[in-house]
């Protein structure tokens, strides 16, 4: 069988050595975010437990109202009003104190969001004062952090540089006189300026073309390596995703579905969702007629269905995924999948993306 773009990089991922299981930077324990409406409590992120392991690449993967964005604004208590965060997210320092984001005042809060975990929104214009040019960006995020900023600016300087930017060129810019792909670059650089820890992304690549797309995937993983970066990149791209993480967390209804080392999510996932978004992307190894699209809508997040959030679209279900709903359960010490019928699913829903297992 011929290798696809997806087998080459799960070959990647296994030449890679993963950080380890028991350095825990983030640590999410019954995540939930709610919305009081009208017409009931919206439920957008839903009694979330997940391990970020210092020094990794996690990837979120979900469709379109899934609960990504919840997770990442969760993350860094940043859901705005009149939405509600529970749970903890305990953050572990590289100086070994925890503290619980969520119970963070205003002014410590501040601090820790650009100075440990910082944030790259959607949307690189949008993140821009367009009457400001990129030097005064970084000088008001230094000066704002009581940073030196002659030092913060070399810092910038090496930045923009790994990033492929000229970096004189660039801080005496305007957004408008940027591309896209290179606003993209410069709020990454002001992202990692004050030099944190953790680097949450939202669709970061969602508005570019697919060469810039590779092009940061690739960028990312060296800065990630330079500087000892533990990255969250959230997307609805699986095939993307893959080029970049060490492990791959599936949301599906505001909850995960399926959690595990990315070789094992790519050759071997357990879950019929997972699956699902597998089998329903472009493969140019697998016949066009082969190719399934994801019956069905994911669901309202005012009425989740009880048992497993699947069900109702899911071609495996039985009456007791209609009531019960599926723990998540340990396919291998680093896998884990919430399905009552995941050892039947080779069976059941073959792959058809002509990746090798």
């Amino acid at each position: 069988m011929s290798n696809s773009p997806t087998t080459e990089v799960a070959t990647a991922v296994d030449a890679a050595t993963n950080p380890s299981a028991d350095d825990v930077i983030l640590e999410c324990r019954n995540l939930s975010v709610s919305f009081e409406m009208d017409r009931g409590t919206s439920r957008v992120l839903h009694d979330v437990d997940i391990d970020i392991r210092r020094g990794e690449i996690l990837g979120i993967v979900g469709e379109s109202g899934s609960g990504k964005s919840m997770f990442a604004s969760a993350l860094l208590n940043a859901v705005v009003e009149p939405g509600r965060t529970d749970g903890t997210v305990t953050y572990h320092s590289p100086d070994d104190e925890s503290v619980d984001v969520l119970e963070l005042e205003k002014g410590p809060l501040r601090t820790l969001r650009w100075e440990e975990i910082s944030m790259v929104f959607q949307g690189a214009m949008s993140s821009f004062n367009p009457t400001m040019d990129f030097r005064e960006h970084f000088v008001e995020t230094l000066e704002a952090h009581d940073y030196d900023v002659a030092a913060g600016l070399e810092r910038a300087k090496e930045l923009l540089a790994d990033l492929y930017l000229d970096s004189d060129r660039v801080l005496d810019s305007y957004p408008h006189e940027l591309s896209g792909g290179m606003k993209q670059r410069v709020l990454i650089a002001l992202s990692l300026v004050l030099e944190p820890e953790v680097l949450v992304m939202d669709e970061p690549t969602a508005a570019l073309d697919l060469l810039m797309q590779r092009s940061i995937i690739s960028l990312l993983s060296e800065l990630r390596d330079k500087y000892d970066l533990t990255m969250v990149f959230i997307t609805h791209d699986l095939p993307l995703v893959t080029k970049l993480a060490d492990r791959i967390g599936v949301l599906y209804a505001f909850e995960f579905a399926e959690v595990g080392d990315t070789t094992e999510m790519v050759r071997d996932p357990k879950h019929p969702y997972t699956r699902a978004l597998l089998n329903a992307t472009p493969n140019l190894d697998a016949p066009l007629s082969e190719m399934r699209p994801i019956a069905g809508a994911a669901p309202d997040p005012v009425a989740v269905p009880a048992g497993c959030p699947y069900h109702e679209r899911c071609p495996m279900a039985t009456p007791e995924c209609e009531d019960v709903k599926p723990p998540m359960e340990s396919v291998t010490k680093t896998h884990e999948v919430a399905c009552h019928h995941w050892l039947d699913i080779d069976d059941e829903i073959p792959l058809s993306t002509g990746v090798e297992r």
